[in-house]
C-alpha cells in the first residue's frame, strides 16, 4: 500500500467537500439559467464536444485505474484517479462556459425555433423517450455523487484503504456511468445544436 498523501482532518474534510458540492451544484443550476450573448469567434458548442472528450477520457480513466488497482499497482491507481479528478474539474469548467454561452438546446428541435412541435415529436419516435431517461439519469448523478466521490478520494489520500475500498466499490459504477452517458447525451443533442 501508498503512504497517506494527506494528514487525517474528517471534519475539515466534510466541510471543504460539503462546501465544494454546494457551490458547484448552485452555480451549475444557477449560471444554466443565463445565456451570455458574446460573439466568440469560434463555435460556442466547443464546449459541448470538449464535456464529451473529457468524459469519454474519464471513462476510460476509471477503467484503467480499476485494473490498475486490481493488478495492485497503487502508485498508477492513485496517479490515474487523480487524472480523472482533474478532468472533472476541466468538465465542470467547460460545461459552465457551454451553458453560458450556448444556452439550451431542445432536443428534437430540428428548425432551431425554440419549440419541439408534434411532427418534430413524432419524427424523433421512442429515441425521445430514451434521451431524456439518459439524461435525467446522468443530471442527478452527476449531481449527487461528487462529494461522495470526493470523500472516497479523500479516505485513499489519507491512507485509510479499506474505507476507501468499500466506499470506491459503490461509487465506481456511478461515475463510470455519469462518464459514459455524457458522451452518448452529447452525440444525441448534437444535431439540435444551431
Amino acid at each position: 500500500m501508498l503512504a497517506a498523501v494527506i494528514k487525517k482532518n474528517d471534519q475539515k474534510a466534510k466541510w471543504l467537500i460539503g462546501i465544494f458540492s454546494v457551490v458547484v451544484l448552485v452555480a451549475v443550476t444557477f449560471l444554466s439559467k443565463f445565456t451570455l450573448v458574446v460573439d466568440l469567434p469560434f463555435d460556442k458548442h466547443i464546449f459541448a464536444l470538449v464535456n464529451a472528450i473529457l468524459n469519454a477520457t474519464v471513462a476510460v480513466l476509471l477503467v484503467v485505474a480499476l485494473m490498475a488497482v486490481k493488478q495492485k499497482n497503487y502508485k498508477a491507481h492513485k496517479n490515474i484517479m487523480l487524472t480523472a479528478l482533474l478532468l472533472s474539474v476541466l468538465f465542470l469548467v467547460s460545461y459552465i462556459a457551454h451553458h453560458l454561452f450556448a444556452g439550451e438546446t431542445k432536443f428534437g428541435d430540428s428548425d432551431h425555433d425554440g419549440i419541439v412541435s408534434v411532427a418534430e415529436q413524432a419524427v424523433l419516435g421512442n429515441t425521445r423517450g430514451l434521451y431524456f431517461i439518459l439524461l435525467a439519469t446522468h443530471i442527478i448523478l452527476a449531481a449527487t455523487s461528487l462529494p461522495f466521490i470526493l470523500f472516497t478520494a479523500y479516505r485513499g489520500l489519507t491512507g485509510e484503504f479499506e474505507d476507501h475500498k468499500r466506499k470506491a466499490k459503490r461509487m465506481w459504477p456511478i461515475w463510470f456511468y455519469v462518464a459514459v452517458t455524457g458522451p452518448l447525451v452529447y452525440m444525441m443533442i448534437k444535431p439540435y445544436y444551431n
